[in-house]
């Protein structure tokens, strides 16, 4: 009879192949085969690990988890990356930590006021309104699609607590103005990287700014765990509030499978609790469960290993789009990036220019007919939408950028399962609708 070893080594070799025989490359022929806007990118390394993973059976966060979070700590330069769920979930938990008691006079309290945009994901402004906190909404550029410097500035008030905003489209908002504004005024500044992984500031990875900042490992962005997000911080203090969030709101900051990590586990004295109650059982907050499973870690580990080249991949099909689309600049906006940024583009971003001629639901209908997936910019302006038209909110200025953005942009993909025969398919229908024009 073989061994668990031997017959884990047969089972990781046997996977191997089903992975060449069942996801072998594959030609594409344009107008018959799909351009995504997005997609996962991977090989035999995924499905190994992931069926390592699960041969193990250790279903909850194990080592595979341990050995991403200390990776994408290393990457980021980071103190702490803390595995969730979702990029979501980590917007979730990055403003509820900053609503911890632990923080005395420094934490957001309900009615405080957090400076953000509306042409948004909305789950970066949903938890502001889950912890009873009031989004700020400034105006966007077109083109970056990052906030208006000035708005920002004029957005502070004297209930202002935070700044909470995206990296849009991988695109690093003005990280001068934030930060200075965050230094004068006192304020929590969240980066919401989930778009940006990889991009820079001044040469510096966006994400590690701001006090707290997440990332999502969703199938469209630049690595996957299928779902999966992380939140990542450099304050200790912050990381154990960020964790107790997590971990259903308990005080105890152990990982699985230790129990007396503080030295005093039963020697707490907390609440209304009778002293030594077991600590592991003592709840700080009103927490969540927004762990994530070992198996996804396990293909986030492999994914882990590919990101600088699929980086370079987005960088690369974002600038050859921008050189195939170049003559059509007198009525199609094009995306760049901000002064200082160099962009890790999550897709290629267009707006149909006023009075171009034609309608943007006009122009994607042409691409998804030849089978150029496009979606729209997020939400548009987030104000708009059943669930946030009635939320407590402050607008400074207009939105006029953002409103025409819900009316005339869109986006297609630059991920790096596209090759140039997708790209030139892509110029080749926007050529093809815009000589008509």
């Amino acid at each position: 009879m073989k061994t668990p070893t031997e017959l884990r080594k047969e089972i990781l070799g046997l996977t191997r192949e089903y992975y060449q025989a069942k996801f072998g490359k594959k030609n594409f022929t344009p107008g018959k085969d799909l351009v995504h806007y997005a997609g996962r990118v991977f090989d035999d390394e995924e499905i190994t690990n992931l069926v390592d993973s699960a041969l193990d059976f250790f279903l909850t966060a194990g080592r595979f988890t341990e050995a991403f979070e200390t990776e994408m700590a290393g990457f980021l330069g980071a103190n702490r990356a803390l595995l969730v769920n979702s990029g979501s979930s980590a917007n979730l938990i990055a403003l509820s930590a900053l609503t911890s008691p632990k923080l005395g006079h420094r934490r957001l309290k309900p009615g405080d006021e957090v400076v953000t945009v509306a042409a948004a994901f909305p789950t970066t402004v949903a938890p502001m309104v889950q912890n009873q906190l009031v989004p700020v909404f400034v105006d966007v550029n077109l083109g970056d699609y990052t906030a208006i410097p000035e708005r920002i500035a004029e957005a502070i008030g004297p209930k202002t607590r935070a700044i909470m905003m995206a990296h849009t489209l991988g695109v690093p908002f003005n990280l001068d103005v934030v930060m200075k504004l965050a230094r004068e005024h006192d304020l929590w500044v969240i980066e919401d990287n989930c778009d940006a992984l990889g991009a820079t500031y001044r040469g510096k990875l966006t994400g590690t700014f701001g006090h707290f900042s997440s990332i999502s490992f969703y199938p469209a962005h630049h690595i996957t765990m299928g779902e999966g997000g992380c939140v990542i911080t450099n304050e200790e203090e912050l990381a154990r509030i960020a964790v107790s969030f997590r971990d259903w709101g308990r005080d105890c900051y152990c990982v699985g499978g230790e129990n007396n990590t503080c030295g005093k586990r039963f020697a707490w004295q907390l609440g209304k609790l009778p002293f030594g109650y077991d600590h592991k059982y003592i709840y700080r907050h009103i927490g969540y469960n927004l762990k994530v499973t070992d198996m996804q870690a396990a293909v986030g580990c492999a994914q882990f290993k590919k990101l600088d080249h699929f980086v370079k991949a987005r960088r690369i099909n974002a600038r050859r789009l921008s050189e195939l689309l170049a003559p059509y600049q007198d009525r199609l906006i094009l995306p760049h990036g901000t002064e200082n940024s160099e962009p890790s583009w999550f897709s290629y971003p267009i707006t149909v220019k006023p009075g171009a001629g034609f309608t943007r639901s006009e122009l994607t209908t042409h691409l998804e007919n030849l089978k150029i997936e496009t979606r729209s910019l997020f939400s548009g302006n987030l104000l708009l939408h059943p669930a946030f038209e009635s939320i407590a909110h402050r607008v400074v200025g207009d939105l006029r950028n953002t409103d025409l953005i819900t009316t005339n942009s869109f986006f297609v993909g630059v991920y790096p399962g596209l090759t140039e025969a997708h790209l030139q398919h892509v110029a080749s229908a926007f050529d093809g609708f815009l000589r008509k024009k």
